[in-house]
């Protein structure tokens, strides 16, 4: 990242987080991978440009960077040992005595291993080899991001690339019987550790299920509405249904009625905690369904046949329920 996350957003240190946002966005979108294929001197750019929106967004980090606590990259910033009344360390002299503050302004921590002849050594580094050295190696960061995905993805599985803050694309694999709301677990994919000691965090994706345009969801079943011509449900016959698992042929009794449901069993979505294996039912519910236009001369002959049958065997419709 560089060395002031504002600069790299061309922003000032007072900018609402809402004209940071909207900097991020302009910047974004004229350094996207997708817009400057092979340019790396882009790709390198949206990069930083980024990492930096990351780090200003969280609201913590800006205020501990404000107040000079961290550098950009989230690193403490050591300011010294503190020190006596003349404000140097150790004894007030600090180092050369005088009237110099002695607090290691802007010196890194492992700088001052090295003033003191200790330096990162095989044994642990610090001090002369004591104890003093560095840390344990930290694990990175996680990545959380939200995974809109199909119905259809959650039962019979899919893999989706996705797009990270930082530029990097991960693959992410959607099981058979995932759910909405379920997080995913990419392991090693998320932020590098701190230093570049220590593990990578992971990517934890939450999967958002989209509402889809045929089926509905009920548990483990599903519904949908099948709809189906005026021959095929006063004479009966084979159509074509939709199921997730492609179309199959489903058989019309004679004189169907709209509201009538067929039962597609294990064609619906997989039972939670279940069998590997195991799925719930489709239901689908008849609609009756005229043409969209007239063709003739059936239209005409039918527009008939339906004016006599109602002056002479009209007939009023039952209401019945909406079976599921």
């Amino acid at each position: 990242m560089a060395t002031d996350p504002y600069s790299e957003l061309g922003v000032k240190r007072d900018s609402s987080d809402a004209d940071i946002q909207k900097a991020f966005r302009k910047l974004a979108k004229e350094l996207h991978p997708d817009q400057n294929k092979g340019n790396k001197a882009a790709e390198e750019r949206f990069k930083r440009v980024t990492a930096a929106y990351d780090f200003l967004k969280d609201a913590d980090k800006r205020k501990r960077f404000d107040r000079g606590e961290i550098d950009a990259d989230g690193r403490e910033i050591y300011r010294g040992f503190g020190g006596g009344a003349g404000g140097g360390g150790f004894g007030g002299g600090g180092f050369g005595g005088g009237s110099g503050n002695g607090r290691f302004e802007g010196m890194d921590f492992e700088d001052i291993f090295d003033m003191f002849g200790g330096g990162r050594r095989a044994g642990g580094g610090g001090f002369g080899g004591g104890g003093f050295g560095q840390g344990a190696p930290q694990k990175g960061a996680d990545v959380k991001i939200r995974l809109e995905v199909d119905l259809l993805d959650t039962i019979v599985g899919n893999t989706r690339r996705v797009l990270l803050s930082d530029g990097r694309t991960v693959d992410v694999a959607i099981p058979k019987g995932s759910r909405d709301g379920q997080t995913l677990r990419l392991k090693g994919q998320g932020s590098p550790a701190p230093g570049g000691r220590g593990t990578p965090g992971d990517v934890l994706a939450e999967l958002s299920v989209k509402p889809h345009p045929v089926f509905r969801t009920d548990g483990n079943d599903l519904h949908m509405d099948l709809f189906v011509s005026l021959p095929d449900a006063l004479l009966g016959g084979k159509i074509q249904a939709p199921t997730p698992d492609g179309p199959v042929s489903v058989t019309i009794a004679a004189g169907t009625n709209s509201g009538a449901v067929l039962r597609l069993k294990g064609r619906g979505g997989f039972v939670k905690d279940g069998a590997r294996d195991a799925r719930g039912d489709l239901f689908a519910h008849i609609a009756i369904a005229l043409p969209d236009t007239k063709p003739e001369p059936f239209y005409s002959e039918l527009t008939e046949l339906a004016k006599r049958w109602r002056e002479q065997a009209p007939y009023t419709p039952s209401v019945t329920s909406r079976k599921k």
